[in-house]
């Protein structure tokens, strides 16, 4: 591709003019297809100097999740190498599931700067602006299907720990797919398996977070709960870099879960968790069960104490967390 010929060089002396015949050499074009493809950059968000007498530079790089960008400098092995990019797209879970039912490799990222129809667990509208990041994953492991909720548990571990170590943040997890900042909501998690007869076909791990998204844009209901990067931070984040760590983070975990190193996860779940000694609200099919959050078990069950003492176990549900005392 030309495009990436062109960047790879001016990458290579970022800040730097380098000569319009250096570039052309390289990049196996003439100079007025240079021209064009130059312009080209600029329209997607490049900021690029030119100079009749010392050629073109790159000053700087646009905030977007262009494939060249994220695959640049990408430390994985297989997740995110074969990457599908939208500037906007209906929703990233469902572009994943066609893209799986066609052969998608493990691995492949579905990525986007907005969706029209974002969902979350339960159907729910999951707003997606521009300036988050929406992205799915797809993964074809061996184990049987009653194991793909392990999956939301591992992606929320993945995603607490790469926000944590990079921003010194109060992040954690809230049970069952969210994380927190505080109390506030920054990211959601939607994990959708695919079955036939007893055997996975295959999953799709959907991933939101609101990096810099205007928080002014949500409904003043949603907006209590919710949070961002960069509101949180007071500055613009750069989401390619958090990008490549998250897939490097999600990579190395999902191998220890494909090793049987289960436990070792759900140990890191549990230090990260908002939930446990929480008193909560579980919201299931009409249903709504009170208690303290007092652990979860090694099949990723939340374990609740009733007010009577007894204990129950819950696999799935909306949780809201409510005041300890």
């Amino acid at each position: 591709m030309v495009k990436k010929k062109i960047l790879k060089i001016l990458y290579k002396k970022k800040g730097m003019y380098l000569k319009e015949e250096e570039v052309t050499s390289h990049a196996g074009i003439t100079a007025e297809e240079l021209k064009t493809e130059i312009e080209s950059l600029k329209s997607d968000g490049y900021l690029i100097d030119s100079s009749p007498s010392e050629g073109y530079r790159l000053v700087k790089s646009p905030n977007l999740l262009l494939p060249y960008e994220l695959q640049r400098e990408l430390n994985t092995e297989y997740i995110g190498r074969n990457i599908h990019y939208f500037p906007e797209v209906d929703s990233t879970n469902e572009v994943a599931k066609k893209l799986a039912e066609e052969g998608a490799v493990e691995g492949t990222l579905i990525i986007a700067e907005s969706q029209s129809r974002g969902r979350g667990r339960h159907g729910k509208r999951w707003l997606s602006p521009e300036g988050g990041v929406w992205m799915t994953i797809i993964l074809r492991p061996d184990i049987p299907p009653v194991k793909a909720p392990h999956l939301t548990l591992l992606t929320g571990v993945a995603v607490a720990q790469t926000l944590k170590n990079e921003f010194q943040l109060d992040v954690g997890i809230k049970w069952p797919n969210d994380i927190l900042i505080g109390d506030k909501k920054v990211c959601g998690i939607l994990t959708e398996a695919v079955a036939d007869q007893g055997e996975l076909n295959y999953v799709v791990v959907g991933i939101g977070i609101d990096l810099n998204v205007d928080l002014e844009l949500f409904p003043p209901k949603l907006r209590e709960g919710a949070t961002s990067l960069q509101f949180e931070l007071e500055k613009e984040v750069y989401g390619v870099e958090l990008v490549q760590i998250f897939l490097k983070n999600f990579e190395d975990i999902y191998e220890k879960f494909k090793e049987d190193k289960f436990p070792e996860i759900l140990s890191q779940w549990r230090q990260l968790s908002k939930t446990i000694g929480k008193n909560v609200e579980v919201h299931k099919r009409g249903r709504v069960v009170h208690g303290e959050a007092v652990g979860i078990t090694k099949d990723g069950f939340l374990i609740l104490e009733l007010k009577d003492g007894t204990l129950r176990k819950v696999l799935s549900g909306e949780c809201i967390h409510r005041e300890t005392g």
